[in-house]
């Protein structure tokens, strides 16, 4: 039996090697998507286009226009004379963002009297308005702080005011790259073992060899583990490929174990072996297996908490979302990489997986030995 197995497997890396176009998706089309979906899939707002408006003229205005590109969120790139002239500003989308600073705001802030400043955001995009409304607050209660607290000194009366010290565990420099591209590799395993595991089954069918291989002494479990084998430990070493410049190339880093990556990339891909074997089932030709593999690639990763919190979806959605295999490795690789999470926390999301590993690999199996029937 292993003998058999052995030669399947032999055969399988042969005809994927033999195909120049089959070795650059195994090899290069990995790495070309993480680092492009590396770089692309980020929320980090940086360098917002800015209106600054001030009315004042004061050194005070000044500095706080100062501040506010020297934050590195925001670049100043208008200096608008009118109040009409951001609204255009806004319209056309030349700025994201326009500050106005009325008239008495250096005098207010000498004499300790409340004084305000107006933020004005392109509220299009919620999640980049809502990201600069947070830097500028920031920005502008850091230097109210500390004219504050200079005015408080020259009185003689320091201002009272609560420090609120906040501090970010797991990722300090709250880099989205560092949440984002674990679960990019999450997604680019999926989808290279899918197609592979897919397509192969099919390609044998279309080409006729699948009849030959069925009058052969290969058993169907042989057949099938002949055919799943080699795309497991091709995404074992895309895996490692991946994983290897995202630690070096993107400073990500793992504080957790690396075995248990190991094994939990390997609960992993027996659910994803066991959809790409039942997509290979349900499938006649390599184009339906090519569109059958992103009908199921596509809802997975939406509904995998990689894009979307699973929390703000619909309760009938999220109950959906625990057939989903994408969603426990999420969990899993997030926590290992940044959290540096152990078996005694990860092992709900590591069972799950596994049973539904078990679950999906039995059934595309009892399909497979029936098909073949």
């Amino acid at each position: 039996m292993f003998e058999r197995i052995k030669e399947m497997v032999i055969k399988e890396f042969s005809q994927v090697f033999r195909d120049r176009r089959m070795k650059a998706i195994i090899f290069v089309t990995p790495i070309l998507q993480l680092l492009i979906f590396g770089y692309a899939v980020t929320t980090d707002v940086k360098s917002i286009n800015t209106a600054f408006y001030d009315l004042d003229h004061s050194y005070e205005s000044r500095e706080l226009g100062r501040r506010l590109e020297a934050s590195g969120y925001f670049s100043i790139t208008v200096t608008p004379s009118s109040a009409k002239e951001i609204g255009e500003l806004l319209d056309r989308g030349r700025v994201l963002a326009a500050v106005q600073i009325n008239k008495g705001f250096g005098r207010d802030l000498a004499r300790g009297i409340p004084t305000e400043v107006q933020m004005i955001v392109d509220g299009t995009d919620s999640n980049t308005a809502s990201v600069a409304m947070d830097y500028a607050t920031r920005v502008i209660t850091r230097f109210g702080r500390e004219i504050g607290t200079r005015v408080g000194m020259q009185q003689v009366v320091k201002p009272a005011r609560i420090d609120l010290r906040s501090r970010a565990w797991y990722n300090p420099e709250l880099r989205s790259r560092n949440y984002n591209v674990p679960g990019v590799i999450a997604i680019i395993i999926m989808l290279t073992c899918l197609l592979l595991t897919a397509m192969a089954v099919v390609r044998e069918r279309e080409i006729g060899t699948m009849e030959q291989l069925m009058v052969t002494p290969l058993k169907p479990v042989e057949l099938m583990l002949g055919k799943t084998i080699p795309f497991a430990l091709i995404s074992f070493f895309d895996m490692a490929l991946v994983t290897t410049i995202g630690v070096f190339w993107f400073d990500v880093p793992i504080k957790g174990s690396i075995p248990l990556l190991v094994l939990s990339t390997a609960i992993y891909l027996l659910s994803v072996l066991g959809v790409g074997l039942f997509i290979s089932t349900i499938s006649r030709t390599q184009q339906q297996a090519l569109m059958a593999t992103f009908l199921f690639y596509i809802p997975a990763v939406l509904l995998s908490g990689f894009m979307f919190p699973i929390e703000n979806m619909p309760v009938a959605i999220q109950y959906g979302t625990y057939l989903n295999p994408l969603r426990y490795f999420l969990v899993i690789i997030r926590g290992i990489f940044l959290k540096g999470n152990g078996i005694d926390i990860l092992w709900p999301q590591m069972a799950a997986l596994l049973l539904l590993g078990v679950v999906v690999i039995t059934t595309s199996s009892l399909r497979f030995r029936k098909r073949l029937g």
